[in-house]
């Protein structure tokens, strides 16, 4: 499906999905991201790449990790555990007992020579020593996106399964349907009309729950207590179809149910499949990775375009090349809502925004121990965490700058 198809198609259906903080990819996304913000805290400048595996019974956190402190890792990760709910041996996974396993190496000296040192600072020809001083931590292609279908500037779609899966986390957390338990999922298809948002066509969810429970009241309390809760009433109608629990009985879940890997949740991790991906996951990840880096300074330029009217729909891409500074490529698509042609909005991201790694990291403050809260219901659209890559600081310069005020 092409943008440009999915804005003049008279009828569309788009699907996105979503997880809660308990399911297995997203335990080890989370204990990832602890890792590196508990190293971050104390080392700014520490390099962290940090991963996680998981299955019954056992946590396994690998990876490359060189810094000047010392963090008790398997601690934070049985605390992690602990704070997304898995703390007794009936849920399947128990933070207390669960075996962690650790394996880490430092990063490879092949690696660090071009992020200490960039290409550009090699050969001398820096423009500003401190900025090009650092080298992009890996090669690839990051993407940032921004629409005008939600006040968060992010495809209805996956707002709208974000919101239920933590709907349904606050419902277990605050005990008001306490047979609830960690793992859910959520998935929500929107009908679209030329682009616009119209209905709310499917809604799917996935709640773990006791054994004890029976699927009508399952069904009945996250009707009333979640969807209803969630979805605007006015995208609901008497076509919706709503699937809870649909096998008829989640009791076995969590990492006794299913292996969990970090970044297997990349989609859900950023726009819900609207826009493209360059595969390279966010957690765990300290700032010199481009990957993450970079993906937040493409969305924070692709919102700041879109809050100031340039586009109505905008993706961004930018790559790079390991221990290179500069990015290699830039490329805007507009869908055909821009309002200037793509080579002048091309030319204000130049003149406004700065994409090497160095600079990112100044311009959004990402040496702080910020991650952890990303690690589950998305990284982008978020407005209940300390996220600087959702301002839209920039959306008025740009608008004056584009004759657009």
């Amino acid at each position: 499906m092409s943008g440009t198809s999915f804005m003049t198609s008279p009828q569309l259906f788009f699907t996105s999905e979503s997880v809660t903080e308990g399911h297995p990819d997203k335990i080890c996304d989370q204990v990832s991201d602890a890792v590196l913000d508990a190293i971050i805290a104390e080392d700014p400048d520490a390099r962290v790449a940090c991963e996680c595996a998981t299955t019954t019974g056992l946590m396994i956190v690998m990876g490359e990790i060189t810094t000047s402190t010392y963090v008790e890792i398997a601690d934070v990760a049985r605390e992690t555990i602990r704070e997304i709910g898995y703390t007794r041996a009936k849920y399947g996974f128990d933070c207390d007992t669960c075996g962690v396993i650790l394996s880490i190496k430092e990063q490879s000296r092949d690696i660090a020579l071009g992020v200490d040192k960039a290409l550009e600072a090699k050969r001398g020809a820096m423009n500003d020593e401190e900025i090009e001083a650092i080298g992009a931590g890996d090669q690839g292609m990051m993407i940032g996106f921004a629409c005008t279908e939600t006040p968060e500037l992010m495809p209805l779609p996956i707002m709208l399964a974000h919101r239920l899966c933590q709907r349904m986390a606050e419902l277990r957390k605050s005990k008001a349907l306490p047979y609830l338990r960690p793992d859910g999922k959520s998935q929500v298809t929107v009908e679209y009309q030329y682009g616009v948002p119209k209905r709310v066509d499917t809604i799917v969810l996935a709640a773990q729950h006791a054994p004890d429970v029976e699927q009508p009241q399952i069904s009945a309390d996250l009707l009333a207590q979640a969807i209803n809760h969630v979805v605007p009433q006015d995208l609901l109608d008497d076509e919706t179809k709503i699937f809870v629990n649909a096998t008829g009985r989640f009791v076995t879940g969590g990492p006794q149910g299913d292996a969990g890997v970090t970044g297997r949740k990349i989609i859900v991790d950023t726009y819900g499949g609207v826009a493209r991906h360059g595969g390279g996951c966010f957690s765990g990840k300290d700032p010199t990775k481009v990957d993450r880096s970079a993906s937040y300074m493409a969305r924070y330029i692709a919102k700041n375009l879109v809050a100031a009217g340039l586009a109505d729909r905008l993706e961004l891409q930018v790559s790079y090349a390991i221990g290179v500074a500069r990015p290699l490529s830039l490329m805007v698509e507009t869908f055909g809502t821009g309002k200037i042609p793509d080579e002048r909005i091309i030319a204000l991201i130049d003149t406004h925004f700065d994409l090497r790694p160095a600079a990112i990291i100044r311009d959004l403050d990402l040496r702080r121990p910020i991650y952890k809260a990303t690690a589950a219901y998305g990284h982008f659209g978020r407005n209940d965490i300390d996220a600087p890559w959702e301002r839209t600081d920039k959306a008025d310069i740009l608008r004056k700058e584009a004759g657009l005020a």
